[in-house]
């Protein structure tokens, strides 16, 4: 390994060091609460796409707010995949939160992978919660 180039960037692994512990602290904080929150029927039911209930600029402003913390909470997930943190359900989170064409059916090709399928009702199982429907 070229140590000159990580004695030379130490700043930046720092920030990266700092980013995957704060997104592995909060990816054990929220996603269970979000997780546990969700309606079984969650999945099953169409939604129209869009924040209900705001008027105007508020609308845009909470859609774009609420894309906006998808898409980081998308990346952050991604990030996860290679550093401690829970990956998978931080993107499906993420990718919830988002509105983009096709996005039901890519959420639910990602609950049918077993190991995400079985940590979310887990989940939901230690706060006495009903295992998910999934289509």
């Amino acid at each position: 390994m070229n140590w000159e180039w990580l004695q030379g960037h130490e700043a930046l692994l720092i920030w990266l060091g700092a980013l995957s512990l704060v997104s592995f602290i909060a990816s054990i904080l929220l996603i269970p609460m979000l997780v546990v929150r969700m309606d079984k029927h969650y999945f099953v039911r169409r939604r129209a796409a869009g924040v209900s209930g705001a008027n105007g600029l508020l609308r845009w402003i909470m859609a774009i707010g609420k894309n906006l913390l998808g898409f980081l909470l998308l990346i952050a997930g991604f990030v996860m995949l290679f550093v401690p943190g829970q990956g998978l359900l931080t993107m499906l989170v993420g990718l919830t939160l988002m509105d983009f064409p096709g996005k039901n059916q890519l959420q639910i090709k990602v609950l049918r992978m077993k190991a995400v399928r079985r940590s979310l009702n887990w989940i939901r199982s230690r706060k006495g919660r009903e295992d998910l429907i999934i289509p």
